[in-house]
């Protein structure tokens, strides 16, 4: 994996786990599952999304 793409998750990975959990508390579940399962998918959609943001980064102005 390239540099890029770690920068872009260490960005990304953090801020769609972080939305997640909001819209979970606000959504009023408030217990300790919810939000770190939550904040869990957060992270695990960070992985794609770096990688196909990295992918438009370094395709050279194409697409």
């Amino acid at each position: 994996m390239s540099r890029l793409f770690m920068l872009l998750f260490a960005l990304i990975g953090p801020s769609l786990a972080g939305a997640g959990v909001i819209i979970v508390l606000s959504a009023g579940l408030v217990t300790l599952k919810p939000i770190l399962a939550a904040a869990a998918l957060g992270m695990a959609l960070g992985v794609p999304v770096s990688w196909a943001v990295m992918r438009r980064l370094t395709a050279g102005g194409t697409a």
